[in-house]
């Protein structure tokens, strides 16, 4: 009974002085914000907003409040939005109730209205993105300036290297790699010969096999993806770490102590991925192409030792150089998009998840621009 009585209504009566609303019940945060009061509410203010009176009658309508148990300026702002944002006509009111409801009339602001969309905030949209990626581009070219002034800093003191640091991003971005970069490599080798067998077996050529996937893995496809994988699980994870460090204000502890953060943070994970992405390239190619090569036998008959003395004279040796020396690069794409990044992450955990999200969708894309680029530039290269 409790209960009923303080959920929040309005009770309407016709009296001979005209009609009159009686507001009833608690009408604060907590009493309004149940979902089945607040639906059975609206719905009562919707009824009498419909059933409204008319003009000439609307003097003789009188609001009672007196027999509100609470009041406080959530529920007196339902009733000043209820009244259109102006005074009823009548109203019956405690003093301290008046109070409430002349604070919210004195700072209740109504929403603006909604503006359609022009061809200007359309200007101004592709503004903003055109001036985010000239920052962005700045501060990548800052970064590698940084990145070639550090690795200087290495040469000339290499027994003031972070070699620990390098060690450690060695085994964690190469070791830990090797099975699923192979497996993925396997798996894409077996489905890429089974394509090709379905095509060559119709001419007759099922010897080319060989050239095809020698050159399709070795040149393209093993280096591309390899570097989209480490992308994917290292490339996050550079992100991530570097980002975490920005929320718990590691990287200001780095500069209150006066620790470069290039020479610890960017240089050690740039160079383990410069070194690590050519062996993991050349890890996948090999497991690619053992795949190829079990699927070829399979579906072809082309025997692994047909396939193992044919894979040389079918692929010239500056193909495996131009591959190793794209997994460099790639490698140190990579990382600098990773530490990017992590280093512009904001102090909290919502820009730690869009970084990381953006540092794998950027570092894929340069991944395949820059292998466009080399396929342009060295298309005469090994072929």
């Amino acid at each position: 009974m409790l209960m009923e009585e303080s959920t929040p209504r309005i009770e309407q009566q016709d009296t001979a002085e005209g009609r009159r609303f009686v507001v009833r019940g608690a009408w604060t945060a907590s009493d309004l914000t149940g979902r089945l009061v607040w639906d059975t509410l609206t719905a009562q203010l919707e009824t009498l907003r419909h059933h409204a009176a008319p003009a000439g009658e609307a003097s003789t309508v009188r609001w009672d409040l007196s027999g509100l148990e609470k009041l406080d300026h959530l529920g007196a702002q339902v009733l000043w939005n209820h009244w259109g944002r102006d005074w009823p006509a009548q109203l019956q009111v405690e003093p301290s109730q008046r109070a409430v409801l002349e604070t919210v009339a004195r700072f209740a602001v109504s929403p603006p209205k909604p503006r359609g969309s022009d061809w200007k905030d359309l200007l101004a949209v592709l503004g903003n993105r055109a001036l985010g990626l000239v920052d962005h581009g700045k501060g990548l070219v800052r970064l590698v300036g940084q990145l070639l002034l550090d690795i200087i800093r290495l040469v000339r003191h290499p027994q003031d290297g972070p070699w620990r640091d390098l060690s450690g991003h060695l085994y964690h971005i190469g070791a830990t790699a090797l099975p699923i970069t192979a497996l993925v490599g396997f798996l894409i080798g077996v489905v890429l010969a089974y394509l090709i067998s379905q095509q060559l077996r119709q001419f007759g050529a099922d010897a080319f096999i060989v050239n095809i996937l020698g050159i399709s893995l070795i040149r393209e496809l093993g280096p591309v993806l390899a570097a989209i994988l480490i992308a994917g699980r290292s490339g996050s994870a550079i992100t991530a770490q570097i980002g975490v460090m920005r929320v718990t204000e590691e990287l200001d502890a780095m500069r209150v102590m006066g620790i470069a953060r290039g020479f610890r943070l960017v240089m050690p994970r740039a160079l383990a991925l410069a070194v690590v992405m050519p062996l993991i390239s050349v890890w996948t190619t090999i497991a690619a192409l053992l795949g190829g090569m079990l699927a070829a036998d399979i579906s072809m008959g082309v025997t692994p030792s047909y396939f193992i003395n044919s894979l040389p004279r079918a692929v010239d040796a500056a193909n495996l150089v131009l591959a190793t020396g794209k997994s460099v690069v790639f490698g140190l794409l990579i990382a600098v998009v990773g530490c990017h990044y992590g280093l512009r992450v904001k102090p909290n955990t919502e820009s730690l998840g869009q970084g990381t999200t953006a540092s794998v969708v950027t570092s894929i894309t340069v991944v395949i621009l820059v292998d466009a680029l080399f396929a342009v530039v060295f298309k005469s290269v090994g072929i």
